[in-house]
């Protein structure tokens, strides 16, 4: 199995958002060039209550977006629902399924205290099973048709 890297970058020392942006594009670039990645996922920006949170995060994903194109990189980004029915089969999953099927599926002892860091990683196994790179993966259009053609699979 490959390194699996989660880390949370913690912002909350820096006063000035525009140094929070630099260090999100620095930190970024050092994630690239160690590890040297074909593609980049990304969550797509999500329509929230509160505006000024949704300005701030479009811009930090814009400039981790910017790190990646700079490296002529090519930048994926799929919508929340997306990324969590990829996951867990339910666009509305909590925070917690996902970060708890993501363990099982790529079996991780344990899950970060701070599961915003499992974000990225569910952005990343969504991509995969989008890209058609799973080798002799059947394809189904949700979990009801999993069940369907996988009965043996399934604990009743």
């Amino acid at each position: 199995m490959e390194f699996i890297q989660l880390n949370e970058l913690i912002l909350s020392k820096y006063d000035d958002h525009y140094t929070k942006l630099k260090v999100i594009f620095e930190r970024t670039i050092e994630l690239i060039e160690t590890h040297h990645p074909d593609e980049i996922a990304i969550e797509a920006p999500f329509f929230g209550k509160n505006v000024q949170s949704m300005l701030k995060l479009g811009r930090a994903q814009g400039v981790a977006m910017a790190a990646g194109l700079s490296r002529q990189i090519p930048i994926t980004e799929y919508e929340p629902k997306k990324i969590k029915m990829a996951i867990t089969g339910n666009g509305n999953a909590s925070k917690e399924q996902v970060a708890k099927m993501l363990q099982q599926l790529l079996g991780l002892k344990e899950l970060p205290k701070n599961l915003d860091s499992t974000d990225g990683l569910a952005a990343a196994v969504c991509h995969f099973f989008n890209s058609g790179k799973v080798t002799g993966a059947k394809s189904y259009s949700g979990w009801d048709a999993f069940v369907k053609q996988n009965e043996e699979r399934v604990k009743k």
